[in-house]
C-alpha cells in the first residue's frame, strides 16, 4: 500500500519504521527533515513538503503534536490528495479537534478514520501500540494490516470520535497514576524515608502497579529516558479537562494534576519525560538557616 506519513518525532518515527518494514511503500515528512531523513535508511521516501508526500497515497497518516498542527498540515496536504483516500488521523487531538478534522476531510473527500494510538516510545519502537480505531468499517478493514504492523492490539469502537474519546479517558488514567506515583515517592522522600520501600511493599500485592516499577526508580534518581514529553502530557490534560467541561463531568482530580504539570513544565521540565512532573512535589528545605 502507498503510504504517507506525516510527522515523524517520538512516535511517529517508529510507526513510519514498522509501515515500511511490512512492505508498504511509504514517503514521510516532517517539519524538522532531521527526523525524517533516518527513515530513508528503512526504505522510506523523504519528501519534500505535506503536499508532495500525499500525491498519489492510498492512505494518509497524520501523527503531530496537536489538532492545530495536524490541520495546518493537512490544509496543505488536503488538495494533493485524490478523493476518497484514507485518511488516518493518529493523533491525540481531543473531542473538538476531531470533529474539526473530520469536517476538513469531508470538505476535500478523504475517508476519515478516528484511530489514536495508546503506548509511548518503547511500545512505538516495538510495535506494540494499542490502536483505538473508528471509523467506517470498510475502511478500518482496510487499514487492519497497517494497524496489526505498528501495534499488539487493536480495538475497532465503531464510527469516527469514539478513537478518541476514549483516547482521553485513557490518558486521564495514564497522567493520574503518574502524578500519584510521583507525589507518594516525593512524600515519602519528605518523610526521610527511602522511597524505595513504596515500591517494595506494593511489589506483589493487590496495590501493585507495574508502571510505579517501570517509572518509579527513574523519579527517585531523578533521571528519566524521555518516553512521552512532559508538555505533551500537560496538552493531553488540558484536552481532557475541555472534554469534561463539554460533557459537564466534574473532574476535581485532573484539575489538579494539570496544575502539578504545569508547575513542572514551569520549573523547566517541559520536555523531559512526563514522570518528571515529580520535581512539582519534591520536598521543599528551608535553605535559609546558616
Amino acid at each position: 500500500m502507498k503510504i504517507a506519513f506525516l510527522g515523524t518525532g517520538i512516535m511517529g518515527a517508529p510507526m513510519a519504521r514498522h509501515l515500511a518494514q511490512a512492505g508498504h511503500d511509504v514517503s514521510v515528512w516532517n517539519r524538522s527533515p532531521e527526523k525524517a531523513r533516518p527513515l530513508a535508511e528503512h526504505g522510506a521516501d523523504v519528501a519534500g513538503g505535506p503536499a508532495s508526500a500525499v500525491d498519489g497515497a492510498e492512505v494518509v497518516v497524520t501523527m503531530l503534536t496537536d489538532g492545530g498542527a495536524v490541520e495546518d498540515v493537512m490544509r496543505e496536504a488536503a488538495p494533493a490528495a485524490a478523493q476518497g483516500t484514507v485518511w488516518w488521523q493518529a493523533s491525540t487531538v481531543g473531542i473538538d479537534g476531531t470533529e474539526g478534522l473530520a469536517a476538513l476531510a469531508e470538505e476535500h473527500g478523504l475517508t476519515f478514520v478516528d484511530a489514536p494510538v495508546l503506548g509511548t516510545r518503547g511500545p512505538a519502537e516495538g510495535g506494540e501500540l494499542v490502536v483505538l480505531a473508528s471509523g467506517p468499517p470498510d475502511a478500518l478493514e482496510r487499514l487492519a494490516p497497517l494497524f496489526d504492523a505498528v501495534g499488539s492490539k487493536t480495538l475497532e469502537l465503531g464510527e469516527a470520535g469514539t478513537g478518541s474519546r476514549l483516547k482521553l479517558v485513557m490518558n486521564l488514567w495514564v497522567v493520574s497514576v503518574t502524578d500519584a506515583i510521583a507525589e507518594t515517592i516525593a512524600f515519602a522522600q519528605g518523610l526521610d524515608l527511602d522511597p524505595h520501600l513504596f515500591l517494595d511493599t506494593i511489589a506483589g500485592g493487590s496495590l501493585d502497579l507495574g508502571y510505579a516499577h517501570f517509572k518509579g526508580p527513574g523519579m527517585i534518581a531523578g533521571d528519566l529516558p524521555v518516553s512521552f514529553p512532559l508538555k505533551h502530557a500537560l496538552k493531553d490534560a488540558d484536552l481532557i479537562l475541555e472534554a469534561a467541561d463539554r460533557h459537564a463531568v466534574e473532574l476535581a482530580l485532573a484539575r489538579t494534576v494539570r496544575e502539578r504539570f504545569a508547575a513542572a513544565a514551569q520549573a523547566g521540565y517541559g520536555d523531559a519525560d512526563m514522570g518528571m512532573v515529580i520535581e512539582a512535589s519534591r520536598p521543599r528545605r528551608d535553605t535559609s538557616a546558616g
